[in-house]
């Protein structure tokens, strides 16, 4: 398997990294990835992106396909994780990209897992929980979640069996990329600024005797 190009963010002798990647429909540098990484480096983390195999294809090729298989794309993240040389190091990722990493998170050497929007089911078909793993997820965890994500809303994933290392922050009246709805007295930058904060608040309390 070829080794994904890394997008490195952040200042240069940065101790603390955060890996991000992308969800099933866009890369790594989509506006939303973009923002919270652009975020973090604003704050002084290292930030590093990169691209599942089959989104580095459809960037070469132009053409869609799907995702990789499941194994595939755990091995990916393992991989990349060994690319990075930072000793304190936070993996995550939008959506796929965030539920892969909690997928790997215990098994690996991440000190903590930043989900933004989980897809705790596919849309419509709430009776098909992703959710087995996370009832004894060890890693501490922060999960950005709207609170009418189609994959997961509020009143769905507070019915959950989830582990108590797991927190979750709610953007209000988002969907699954906080997007509010159209009407509502809140905004999608709101929402992002919001999400921001949390994630800053979990990275000092994570490594505040770092």
């Amino acid at each position: 398997m070829s080794q994904p190009r890394l997008t490195i963010s952040g200042p240069r002798k940065a101790k603390k990294c955060v890996i991000l990647t992308h969800g099933a429909g866009e890369s790594s540098d989509s506006r939303f990835l973009s923002y919270f990484a652009d975020g973090l480096a604003d704050l002084h983390y290292r930030v590093v992106r990169f691209d599942f195999p089959y989104m580095e294809e459809r960037s070469r090729t132009g053409r869609k396909r799907p995702p990789d298989r499941e194994n595939k794309l755990r091995e990916t993240w393992l991989s990349v994780l060994e690319e990075v040389p930072n000793e304190q190091v936070v993996i995550g990722g939008k959506s796929m990209g965030g539920r892969i990493a909690s997928l790997v998170a215990d098994e690996s050497r991440a000190q903590g897992l930043i989900c933004l929007g989980y897809p705790f089911h596919p849309t419509g078909k709430p009776e098909k929980l992703r959710t087995a793993h996370l009832a004894d997820l060890q890693t501490p965890t922060l999960i950005l979640q709207g609170e009418n994500d189609p994959f997961g809303n509020r009143e769905e994933v507070e019915q959950y069996n989830l582990s108590e290392s797991i927190k979750v922050h709610w953007s209000p009246d988002g969907d699954h990329s906080f997007r509010p709805r159209r009407g509502s007295d809140r905004t999608e930058e709101q929402n992002f600024k919001n999400g921001l904060r949390a994630i800053e608040r979990f990275l000092f309390e994570l490594w505040v005797d770092g």
